[in-house]
């Protein structure tokens, strides 16, 4: 063999690892997902499809480069289970949803990155040191401060100015519950109304305190969010109904359930946002250097079909500043 095919030879030899190399396929990435919604639920199902939707606008395909593994939570008690199934799969990013998913995620590992939606004041709830730069393992998007739970009390007396005494529908076990009670207890005398407490998360006690409450005149209901309100949403909504209470709700698609007015951030959008953070964490950025983000959409809903039933005519004045009108 000639010296020049000789070196030629070795050349391409040398020239396959590198081309093998680049046929290599990419390193597929793990995702964990932890929600507090049942999986057939359609509010579950879009939250995690905007997600899924926002990660594939940055690049990230399901099967290429990506894995999505999700754990639906439908009882409180599930949490720390399929937050452990979700830490031992090693994941590289975890999106977690609501106070006890994140307390449950946490609980279960402090190392792999977290990224968080749908939670009340992470700072109390010890999630970050602060919200500009949080540190640890964990960031996210939050909600609302308490201060906006007021707006609630402010809706439901203009749109049933009669209203003097309001059941409060909250989560007593999560600082959030405490805090947007004491937010609305703050402002009750200004309003004359007088506050009762009920726990969302127990069903059975939950439907005896509104029958209870229901008795006397003059009542209403603000269900403040919380993971119990949101799982429960369908059954407080027909105790609403049934015992003829006007009702605020936290979000908007508890309104299109059927209550009668909602106010509060987008529950979607976080979804999408959240999708941005795991980008950037997959690419090497720390959770901690991460700043805590707070909602940017924020919608008003009324459902007119629910209000004729209880014989409410919304003001006008109501209807104009309206996101989204349910007929």
């Amino acid at each position: 063999m000639k010296r020049r095919e000789v070196i030629t030879l070795l050349g391409g030899a040398a020239a396959w690892p590198v081309a093998a190399r680049g046929q290599q396929p990419e390193r597929i990435r793990l995702i964990g997902v932890l929600l507090n919604t049942a999986a057939n639920d359609p509010e579950g199902q879009a939250r995690i499809a905007a997600f899924r939707q926002g990660l594939q606008e940055l690049g990230w395909a399901e099967g290429r480069n990506v894995r999505i593994d999700t754990r639906n939570v439908v009882d409180a008690d599930q949490f720390r289970t399929h937050a452990a199934e979700l830490v031992a799969l090693a994941p590289d990013v975890i999106l977690a949803a609501t106070t006890p998913g994140v307390t449950a995620v946490q609980h279960a590992t402090r190392t792999v990155p977290v990224v968080f939606v749908t939670v009340f004041d992470p700072v109390s709830a010890g999630f970050v040191s602060n919200l500009a730069r949080p540190g640890g393992n964990t960031t996210g998007f939050a909600l609302p401060e308490y201060s906006t739970s007021v707006k609630w009390l402010e809706l439901l007396k203009e749109i049933a100015p009669g209203v003097t005494r309001v059941a409060v529908v909250r989560d007593p076990a999560l600082v959030s519950g405490t805090g947007q009670l004491a937010a609305i207890q703050a402002v009750a005398p200004s309003f004359s109304v007088e506050l009762n407490p009920v726990d969302a998360r127990d069903t059975v006690e939950m439907e005896r305190a509104v029958a209870a409450f229901a008795r006397s005149t003059n009542g209403g209901l603000i269900v403040t969010g919380s993971p119990a309100s949101v799982t429960h949403r369908k059954l407080i909504i027909a105790l609403a109904a049934r015992h003829r209470l006007p009702a605020v709700y936290a979000f908007r698609y508890m309104a299109a359930d059927g209550g009668l007015i909602s106010y509060g951030p987008n529950s979607i959008d976080p979804y999408r946002r959240a999708a941005t953070y795991v980008d950037r964490i997959l690419k090497g950025e720390k959770p901690g250097d991460l700043p805590v983000q707070a909602p940017i959409k924020y919608e008003l809903v009324i459902n007119l079909k629910t209000a004729k039933a209880l014989g409410l005519t919304v003001p006008d004045s109501v209807l104009a500043r309206a996101d989204e009108v349910i007929e």
